[in-house]
């Protein structure tokens, strides 16, 4: 299967109607995200059920920019419209179909789950003023993290 190339038009829509979505932000001055394309086109092949998506940083820098982004490549993936998955630097062919076989095989209930717990404890310490300042989110947590640069769901190894 091809990648797909989105930009800030029909990127949410992309993310959003289909089951799961891998997306790569790259740039062309990249020397790692030229390491990684053969690397993520052979993964597109393998797993035609699954949306491979590129974003040239460069060119969309507002998308870019919304998500976070820490470096290149950086790969996120989304399931169900949800991101589950964020990981800024290079992985290889063993690295990446791990992360794919994860997200593939993902219970998305207790992922739901554990987020609405995750976002209810925020909004309770946002409620509640303490003498100590409240603790930073876990990056490895799953769900729709607000601000740490690399994110997933309990278990999950990253790199």
């Amino acid at each position: 299967m091809s990648l797909r190339a989105l930009s800030q038009h029909d990127f949410q829509q992309t993310v959003t109607s289909n089951h799961i979505v891998l997306v790569d932000f790259w740039a062309e001055w990249c020397g790692w995200c030229k390491r990684f394309a053969p690397v993520y086109q052979a993964s597109a092949e393998t797993h035609p059920q699954i949306v491979h998506a590129t974003v040239d940083g460069d060119a969309e820098p507002a998308l870019a920019g919304s998500i976070g982004l820490t470096g290149y490549p950086t790969i996120m993936a989304f399931r169900e419209g949800l991101p589950v998955y964020k990981n800024a630097g290079y992985l290889d062919a063993g690295q990446l179909e791990e992360v794919v076989q994860q997200v593939l095989w993902m219970d998305m209930d207790e992922f739901r789950r554990q987020a609405a717990e995750q976002l209810q404890q925020q909004s309770g310490q946002r409620q509640a003023p303490t003498a100590e300042p409240a603790a930073a989110p876990i990056a490895h947590r799953a769900g729709p993290a607000p601000g740490p640069p690399q994110y997933g769901w309990p278990g999950l190894r990253t790199r």
